[in-house]
């Protein structure tokens, strides 16, 4: 069977199975298994074992539990309660004020969770109501949650990246490197969004009151929340930066600091631990899952001669390089409509990294910008995570139609950030290099 006619039917295959509402980890893995047993008989079902012993096995994603676990056990703590509180004493005289405070503890809980769900539940179970509650438009409230915790998976430590370090075969560390002026970057056009926006249709998000404004030493005091957040963030970031451990190794500091921090605020009890552990166990088997089947189905499609046909025809495309870097993203965008930014990572890096990588691109700045991408996704209608996210806390007034509209001034801007980081790369490349 030529390259040709197996891509038409495993790409067909794959659109017919999640058109059905199948799970996509087990419908890649599915797929992954006919196949090998279709061109190469049962006895191709030993590289099937073999890949998925070799991913499931491999020392990066030790990672991946413990930063899920350093997230999840932060979220449990009541630690945003202190955050938010903190924001609306700093941020809340401002005219859209609360929604840019909300953007920040967003920005911090994306230092230390490494996914999206954290900020974005929590946030939408705290900082949504009091915001609507205090006159502001729900476009603006729910945008802001939304789009804020989509930047769980660009700012450092994102599980994101360790999944497309190990399939690109690039360094945690600098991707985490890479990723980190980027992610500030496009929080900072989120508040530079809100605070315009703001001034230009006060309406959407009024002040708070004279009389509900605290005083400079409620704000002083207030300020003490951002003291085991910010030493966590500093402890975490900075052992792998300044190369004393790596990612793997700084992910147990995260999880053992997460649970200190807890002690410290004097919140830590039995139902935390295990709440917290029983999600990290969830969302671990989650990824792994599609790890483990994603990774059979892109074998298969390799071992078939799929790296020879997608290379001759991206790189043959009118336009050059360029060309080929502005499809990928339209790639990525569109995908990411339809399916979980994680199996997106592992369906698509082993097959356009080397193709890049040959068009001289640098694997490290196209990786960031591939996350980027998967930012977007997660607040792409109609499937975007967070939207779902955010369908489950909103007030019965908010309809999933006020949630996309919501989330479309801040798709804008994630193009904006992507269009920078593309024509600036060493907004991306600066740090990595600087720490190399």
């Amino acid at each position: 069977m030529s390259i040709e006619i197996l891509t038409i039917i495993m790409i067909g295959a794959l659109l017919v199975t999640l058109l059905l509402g199948l799970p996509l980890a087990f419908t890649l893995g599915g797929i992954a298994m006919a196949f090998t047993i279709g061109v190469w008989g049962p006895k191709g079902l030993y590289m099937a074992a073999t890949t998925a012993m070799s991913q499931g096995t491999n020392e990066i994603l030790l990672a991946v539990p413990l930063f899920i676990f350093m997230g999840t056990m932060l979220e449990k703590s009541g630690m945003a309660d202190d955050l938010y509180d903190m924001m609306y004493r700093s941020f809340g005289f401002l005219k859209g004020g609360l929604a840019i405070g909300t953007v920040g503890i967003c920005t911090v809980f994306a230092a230390m969770a490494g996914i999206s769900a954290v900020a974005t539940v929590t946030m939408g179970l705290i900082a949504l109501p009091s915001m609507l509650k205090r006159g502001y438009h729900k476009d603006l409230a729910v945008g802001c949650i939304a789009a804020g915790g989509a930047l769980g998976i660009l700012i450092p430590p994102s599980v994101t990246m360790i999944l497309y370090a190990l399939l690109a075969r690039e360094s945690v560390g600098k991707l985490f490197a890479g990723g980190l002026i980027p992610g500030l970057v496009l929080a900072g056009c989120f508040v530079l969004y809100i605070g315009i926006r703001c001034q230009l249709q006060p309406h959407l998000a009024p002040a708070l009151p004279v009389e509900e404004r605290p005083d400079w030493r409620e704000k002083l005091r207030s300020l003490k929340a951002i003291i085991g957040p910010g030493a966590l963030i500093l402890l975490v970031l900075g052992s792998i930066y300044t190369g004393i451990c790596t990612p793997t190794e700084a992910s147990g500091i995260g999880a053992l600091g997460s649970v200190l921090v807890v002690i410290t605020k004097g919140n830590f009890n039995w139902k935390i631990l295990s709440e917290a552990s029983y999600s990290t166990c969830r969302i671990t088997a989650m990824v792994m899952w599609i790890v483990i089947g994603s990774s059979c189905f892109a074998s298969i499609y390799n071992a078939a001669g799929s790296q020879e046909l997608v290379t001759n025809l991206l790189a043959n495309l009118p336009g050059g390089r360029w060309a080929v870097f502005v499809l990928l993203q339209v790639i990525y965008f569109v995908l990411g409509m339809f399916l979980d930014p994680t199996g997106i990572v592992m369906l698509c890096t082993p097959v356009f990294v080397p193709v890049i990588i040959k068009l001289g691109f640098d694997p490290v700045w196209f990786g960031i910008t591939f996350i980027i991408s998967m930012e977007m996704a997660y607040i792409t209608p109609p499937f975007g995570f967070n939207l779902f996210y955010m369908r489950s806390v909103v007030p019965k007034n908010v309809s999933m139609m006020d949630i996309y509209r919501s989330v479309l001034p801040f798709i804008c801007i994630q193009i904006f950030c992507l269009i920078l980081v593309a024509i600036f790369p060493q907004l991306v490349l600066w740090l990595p290099n600087l720490i190399n």
